[in-house]
């Protein structure tokens, strides 16, 4: 009888899991449709809840307001863009997805800003429509990175992501059960190699190169 409850239990939750993930599949493709069509009523909610972290990542990385208005437009623009190309999936939530746009958006256009050489005899223009198609391959390319993130081993998938966090070896050590500074290098360049094979195994990685 008590195991019959736990089944239950564990089945509920499960049912529960997955309803939650389809409402938040329904609500990203309505968001999504609402870009394509200019729903204004529901992009004005996307602004409201999604501006202000925007804004402030900008604002913190050598930007201003206005700036931060025109990245946003761009991550929006970007997203319908595709969208309507190739029905994508997002697979996280649509606010933190479009902080991503936004945010690897901003940083393109901070080296874009460096690149640039400008006096009185040379002037280099760039492409905001190469620009763009930049900006999604490299989401492309952060999003295969993140999938086969998901199909290392689960010892490979967490030491990677404190390495990626930029977490300090010593701190690593700590937080796993390796002996030394050492080990975890050694672990961090096997498991780096093994993420590296799968993700140029994939069919995908030759289209997603630099344009």
């Amino acid at each position: 009888m008590f195991n019959d409850k736990k089944n239950v239990t564990h089945s509920n939750i499960k049912v529960y899991f997955w309803f939650t993930i389809i409402m938040e599949q329904n609500y990203n493709i309505n968001l999504l449709n609402a870009l394509i069509v200019g729903d204004s009523k529901k992009i004005e909610s996307i602004y409201t809840d999604n501006f202000h972290s925007v804004k402030r990542f900008v604002l913190q990385n050598k930007g201003n307001t206005e700036d931060a208005e025109d990245i946003f437009q761009k991550g929006l623009l970007q997203i319908a863009v595709r969208y309507k190309k190739d029905k994508f999936e997002i697979k996280t939530t649509f606010g933190g997805y479009l902080f991503t746009v936004c945010k690897n958006l901003w940083r393109r256009e901070l080296n874009s800003k460096k690149n640039r050489v400008t006096n009185n005899t040379i002037i280099e223009l760039y492409s905001e429509e190469r620009d763009s198609s930049l900006a999604i391959i490299e989401q492309k390319r952060q999003e295969l990175f993140i999938e086969k993130l998901q199909q290392i081993s689960t010892n490979c998938k967490k030491i990677l992501t404190l390495f990626f966090s930029k977490i300090p070896y010593s701190e690593i050590v700590q937080q796993t059960e390796y002996s030394s500074e050492t080990v975890v290098r050694q672990r961090v360049f096997k498991c780096k190699k093994k993420l590296t094979e799968l993700v140029k195994s994939d069919k995908r990685y030759n289209s997603l190169k630099e344009l």
